[in-house]
């Protein structure tokens, strides 16, 4: 007799309607693309800010940093919001304050209404970073959820290398002057306010997704959720057997609290080890890649072009890191692929600091030996590569299978919440430790991805092959 989950594979295996699931994961997905948008388009404006506002890097960093604040504050709100009105309203709400944050950023009086626009964008990422992959989760089929799951990463990703190629065509207009003129505005207003395209996509994709089945039985809606079960599984199939097993999972969902996650130590042992996956991803600086690498490669005497170039293509290799990361965390498992990771980081980052320890120079007139340059050129690439095919990646997958049932909700929370704040500490603290030494800033970032080898071998489980429910 062939068992429940099987027949759930035929039955989606054999439906006419993937093509339409894969339209909806994709306009879903539309948040994920405008969080990495959004993320990194300030790198190609973090100069022209700094000049226009004549600002030291203290001041510039808090203005980069305090987008991160929104980003706790909307992913920390959007699970509770969404359900209360549904998930298509939320993503409605993260598309106005995209847009309202892009307009506000292009054409701010002064330094401190930027800063507001940004915080306002911050919390359409923190919305968006939260409800993307739950409304995909709950709309795709069981056959390709784990497939589907994948666009949300990819959007990112997507998005972030979007924002660095729209910003180095706009500086290309601008006669490589990021503070030169295009149709009256400065070149980096417009690289800030681009994103209005993409998030009026966003909103227009919204009423043309349904909602999410599970949201609807949440709230009564029971024949709007066998509607939408037909259109994203199958006609075919017993429609009130799948509401009944909707009702029945979410009756037995324990409702993890903050409470559940004390132990002896503070927090159970697998809340720390989850705290210290997010806190260890954004340690080795691979922000600083995403909303500084113009102003770096400036800083070491290559002109804005070509820095806007090797931001770009930065961001093309972490597509690429990514791509292989999905092909291969099902395939040689989670640990060992975050610790071929850290040991790449390692010395990737390590070659960096020891090239930009060669820096001469000072004001206008800095350089790098031309050794030094080619080195720093492919150790950055390779440091994007190395993270992109595993910490990138493994961290999601593995805080979202290491904890047990009755703690995941909570303990997600909290690991999130240290990874906003982690990477906060390193884009406020990055154009501080450059003015202080370059090449030492590097090495605290390669002592971090040396440090997280025995974090990853010691305590870091392997949940490649187990159920959820193994997992405690």
């Amino acid at each position: 007799m062939t068992n429940p989950a099987a027949r759930s594979e035929q039955r989606a295996v054999g439906t006419d309607s993937l093509g339409y699931v894969v339209f909806i994961t994709a306009a879903a997905a539309m948040g994920g693309f405008l969080f990495g948008y959004d993320s990194s388009v300030i790198n190609g404006a973090v100069e022209a800010i700094r000049d226009r506002y004549d600002i030291g890097s203290a001041a510039l960093a808090q203005v980069v940093a305090i987008a991160l604040i929104g980003c706790a504050i909307g992913a920390a709100i959007a699970g509770r919001i969404a359900d209360r009105i549904g998930r298509i309203l939320v993503m409605r709400i993260a598309a106005a304050l995209f847009t309202i944050s892009a307009i506000g950023s292009a054409l701010p009086f002064a330094l401190w209404d930027l800063a507001m626009w940004r915080v306002l964008g911050g919390i359409g990422i923190g919305m968006a970073s939260v409800i993307g992959p739950a409304y995909i989760a709950e709309v795709s089929p069981p056959a390709y959820r784990g497939r589907l799951a994948s666009f949300q990463q990819a959007a990112i990703v997507t998005g972030i290398a979007t924002s660095q190629l729209v910003n180095f065509a706009i500086l290309k207009a601008a006669g490589s002057d990021q503070r030169g003129h295009v149709l009256g505005l400065e070149a980096w207003q417009w690289m800030l306010g681009v994103m209005v395209v993409p998030a009026a996509l966003y909103f227009l994709f919204s009423f043309a997704i349904p909602e999410s089945p599970r949201y609807l039985v949440s709230v009564g809606k029971i024949e709007k959720a066998k509607k939408v079960l037909s259109e994203v599984e199958s006609a075919d199939e017993d429609l009130d057997a799948r509401v009944a097993d909707i009702q029945a999972a979410m009756a037995q969902e324990h409702k993890s609290s903050f409470r559940d996650l004390l132990g002896k130590f503070g927090f159970l042992p697998v809340v720390w080890i989850g705290i210290g996956l997010s806190v260890f991803q954004q340690l080795v600086g691979i922000n600083v890649v995403f909303y500084y690498s113009a102003t770096l490669w400036q800083s070491v005497g290559i002109d804005p072009s070509s820095s806007f170039f090797y931001s770009f293509t930065t961001s093309i290799i972490n597509i690429v890191g990514t791509v292989i990361a999905m092909a291969l965390v099902d395939r040689i498992g989670r640990k060992p692929l975050a610790l071929i990771g850290s040991a790449g980081m390692a010395i990737s980052l390590g070659l960096e600091a020891w090239a930009f320890s060669a820096k001469s120079g000072s004001g206008d007139k800095v350089s790098l030996p031309h050794a030094q340059g080619i080195v720093a050129l492919v150790s950055a690439h390779s440091f994007v590569l190395f993270f992109a095919l595993s910490w990138g990646v493994v961290v999601w997958v593995l805080l979202g299978e290491m904890f047990p049932n009755r703690l995941r909700a909570a303990a997600l929370g909290v690991a999130a919440s240290a990874q906003w704040i982690a990477n906060w500490v390193i884009t406020a603290s990055f154009p501080s430790l450059a003015d202080w030494n370059l090449s030492g800033t590097y090495v605290i970032y390669t002592a971090f991805a040396l440090l997280s080898i025995p974090f990853v071998l010691k305590w870091v489980p392997e949940t490649k092959g187990k159920s959820l429910e193994e997992m405690g």
